[in-house]
Order: C-alpha cells, then structure tokens, then sequence
C-alpha cells in the first residue's frame, strides 16, 4: 500500500484490523508499540494516522476499532493520490517560470537582447519539444523539405497531434515538391485530417517555427541546420519573423487545392481493396496471395502500390491510415 502513501507500520495495524474484527484501542497501542520506536511509531500518532487515512473509525463508546472495508478503503486512497498527482502535473506545467529565471543565468547580453544560441541538432530538437510542450494557442513553421524519414515522421507525429488535439493551431508552409514523396505527402494529409492548415509552396529557402507569437526558432544557416539555431524572444524581431512568415503563407496555396485529401488518383481498385482487406487479417503474403487467387509476386506489388497511394511507410502504418480513411 506504499503507492497509496501508507508506511509499512500503518498497513501493518490495518491488516491486524481485518483479521481481529474485535480490535480495541489499547490492542492498537500495544501493536504499535511494538512495530518499531520513535516518533512514526508512537500510537497515538499510528492511530490518528490511520483515521486520516480512512482505514478505521471507532464503533462506539467501549473502545473497539473497526477497519474500512477494504474496497471502500482502496478507493478512498486512489481518489486521494490522484488528486494530489493531478495537482502535482498541474503545478510541473505551469512552472514556465523557472524556465525564464534559469535562463537569465545564461548572462545578462544574452537576456537583453532575447537570444539565444542552439549547437547542435540533439539541442536544437530538444528544444523544439520543449516549445512544443508549453505551446498554448498557435505554431507556424515554413519548412523547406521535399521528403521526411521515416524516423523523423515517427518523431514529429505524437509532438504533432498532441499539439492539436490539446487545441493549439498549426500552420505550416512545405515545398509542393514534398507531395511527390508518398510517405510525406501522406504524414501531411494525416496531418490536415486532425486540423492543421498546411500550404505548399513552389520555391521556399526559409526555415521558421513561432511558438504562440512570442518565441521564434531559425537556423544559423538555413543550408545547413546541424551549425545550429537562433532562438529569439525579442518583441521586434519576433514580430519581423512572424511578417515574413505571414507573407509566405499568403502566397502558398491550400494542400487540399494542390492534392486533395485523396484524389482520383489515390482511390483504390477492387483488386488493391480485397489485398487491403487480406493485408489487415492475413497474417502472411503467401496466405494473402492464396486466398486471392494470384501470385506472391503480384500479391506484393499490389501491396506496394497501396502503400504509395496512402503514403504510408511500413504495412502496420497503412492498416492505420487505411482504418482513418474507412477504406477497411
């Protein structure tokens, strides 16, 4: 019963409790006494402990201690720490604060002019989920890319739809050549699906990201980002950073005007249809390919071509876009 904030000593008493129903409080004096010594183990202290905790109350005048029933008690003490957990997590995220006194440690220059400098990618992605963390009300970002990885679509998506289902809004500017990379191309649609409002830009060399308006990151050198980040918290060239963004993104179109959610294009095929529903319940291609009738050979390009159409990187992704999409 530790997780519950009860000493060994105490849980100790309450169990005698429920074996010896008859318990008085003299026999919980003698049983504390002799648990341990010191201050934890004085009995009066064991019992007024123990009342507190909702694990006895007295019957009457003659004495006699009776102990909670162990389902009322249990709960009784899981309502109690999850109480104090949840305004424990409340105090741990609203403690923005002490982010800005230890950042005045870093030097009075620094402070003044409201940057500050990022080495190195691990700092600089750190930081980014950081910001994203404590984000309340908007991100913008133009990103300069024409294909994510795997691993960086792994990495952004739970920063991402944290982001959004908290209710924070996304706008984000890509490069159109993005589109051409299925997995990309699918992450953004995914992205669009949970709220985002993403654009695509012919020609885009800048990379932004603004955090509520107030704090904006930026590369040292946009061709190379592993040299590092600026992040800056001055009001004037935040401000200078957020026009620049803004006249980006005038300028972009709607993904959804350039690709479509899914077009055409990407509707599946009666026999791409039947291999989805295969790929979702068979658990091997040659199963799969069995059971409809062709070869392993052609049974795996048809999956392949599925995968394209969902942008999907592995199988196990494309189960999951696959069952957002209702296509299965």
């Amino acid at each position: 019963m530790a997780v519950f904030g009860v000493s060994a000593a105490d849980e100790e008493l309450y169990r005698h409790c429920l074996r010896h129903p008859d318990t008085t409080v003299e026999d919980l004096h003698a049983l504390a006494g002799k648990i341990g010594s010191g201050r934890e183990q004085d009995p009066e202290r064991c019992l007024e402990r123990l009342r507190r905790l909702g694990l006895i109350h007295p019957t009457g005048t003659d004495g006699r201690i009776a102990p909670a029933d162990p389902e009322v008690a249990v709960a009784r003490l899981t309502d109690a720490r999850l109480h104090a957990l949840h305004q424990e997590l409340q105090r741990v995220t609203q403690a923005r604060h002490v982010v800005q006194g230890l950042r005045a440690e870093q030097g009075e220059l620094m402070a003044s002019q409201g940057i500050e400098q990022l080495h190195g990618l691990d700092d600089i992605r750190n930081r980014i989920e950081d910001l994203a963390f404590f984000a309340r009300e908007e991100i913008l970002s133009v990103e300069p890319y024409t294909r994510l990885s795997a691993e960086n679509i792994t990495r952004s998506r739970p920063l991402d739809m944290r982001c959004l289902r908290r209710g924070v809004r996304i706008r984000n500017v890509v490069l159109r050549a993005a589109l051409d990379h299925p997995p990309t191309a699918g992450y953004l649609r995914e992205l669009v699906a949970e709220g985002a409002l993403i654009r695509v830009a012919e020609n885009i060399s800048e990379r932004i990201l603004v955090y509520d308006g107030h704090t904006a990151l930026v590369p040292v050198d946009p061709r190379n980002t592993a040299r590092g980040a600026l992040l800056a918290r001055s009001n004037g060239l935040v401000a200078n950073i957020i026009a620049l963004f803004e006249q980006i993104w005038s300028q972009a179109e709607q993904l959804t005007a350039v690709a479509g959610p899914e077009g055409e294009q990407q509707r599946l095929t009666g026999t791409e249809q039947r291999v989805l529903l295969s790929m979702c319940s068979a658990g091997k291609d040659e199963v799969g390919a069995r059971e409809l009738g062709v070869s392993v050979r052609t049974y795996r390009r048809h999956v392949a071509d599925i995968m394209q159409k969902l942008g999907a990187v592995n199988r196990a992704h494309a189960a999951l876009l696959a069952r957002e999409r209702g296509w299965v």
